[in-house]
């Protein structure tokens, strides 16, 4: 599975089954761009655990204010619709996959 962008209109859809983690980010932020990589990595080899979605907080106001989504980026983990963890900043690869592990 490759990471998906999602928006507005479709977040509650995306989130809603499983184990999904949430990249609330923007395109000019630093640290954001620092994440993605690790982010593709963790795709690359955790597909068949979590799916990752990414929401331009920008572009995605309604749904970032739903989540309280003041720094970014933020990082929510969903499991079948409803958060059961958050992580706010750039974090190693190796604390997102324990993170992830600690839920699936």
């Amino acid at each position: 599975m490759a990471i998906t962008n999602v928006t507005d209109q479709n977040f509650a859809k995306e989130t809603a089954e499983g184990l999904v983690l949430a990249d609330f980010w923007a395109p000019w932020c630093g640290p954001c761009k620092m994440i993605a990589p690790v982010l593709e990595e963790i795709d690359g080899e955790m597909e068949d655990k979590v799916q990752i979605v990414k929401l331009d907080v920008d572009e995605n106001q309604e749904t970032a204010g739903k989540y309280g989504v003041m720094s970014i980026p933020t990082l929510l983990l969903f499991k079948d619709g409803n958060v059961v963890d958050q992580v706010i900043g750039f974090q190693p690869k190796e604390a997102l996959v324990d993170l992830i592990n600690k839920h699936a």
